[in-house]
């Protein structure tokens, strides 16, 4: 095989590898997002809503602050099992391909590459030790203080964009905006 060849599949290989490791670590990156929603509902059933959602799904009240009138929610979110073991898998199949092109461009140096699939389960390791922690969700609810429109509650809510994506769909609420 021509040199150039093994060369630039040899760069090839680390770019990928670069690219492994930079979704590895974002695989643990925070994605807090703070979104508004709006609800027909009264304000008296929309927090009691709220309040059975936060509660199923094992988040519990820390913090009240009368002068933000705002919540804040608590829960420890737990580390997929399916990613860590998929992180693992990816990050075997990337030092395989780089131990393949180590081998080829230098045959002569050791036949030791291989070895280089023993870190992979880092990968998982760094997963899981990143992703299994406390989240915390901040909830304030209002009344629209649009004038003319009918009566209707406005849900700002600071969150993990998971639950913020599942707050949403389990209490039917009306995206408003995202961002502050």
């Amino acid at each position: 095989m021509e040199f150039s060849v093994l060369i630039s599949t040899f760069f090839l290989t680390l770019l990928m590898l670069v690219g492994l490791f930079f979704f590895i670590r974002a695989s643990v990156k925070d994605r807090t997002e703070i979104v508004l929603f709006r609800s027909e509902q009264t304000q008296a059933e929309l927090l009691a809503a709220i309040q059975r959602y936060f509660e199923q799904r094992a988040y519990r009240l820390v913090a009240i602050d009368p002068n933000q009138e705002q919540v804040c929610f608590e829960g420890f979110v737990r580390p997929s099992v399916f990613l860590a073991i998929f992180l693992s898998l990816m990050a075997g199949v990337g030092t395989l391909c780089l131990s393949l092109v180590l081998l080829t461009l230098l045959p002569d140096v050791t036949p030791f590459w291989f070895g280089l699939g023993l870190l992979a389960p880092l990968a998982g390791w760094f997963y899981w030790q990143g992703a299994g922690r406390i989240e915390q969700v901040f909830l304030k609810v209002e009344v629209d203080p649009q004038p003319g429109a009918a009566l209707q509650n406005l849900v700002h809510l600071k969150a993990h964009r998971d639950e913020v994506a599942e707050f949403q769909r389990s209490l039917s609420l009306e995206l408003v905006r995202y961002g502050d």
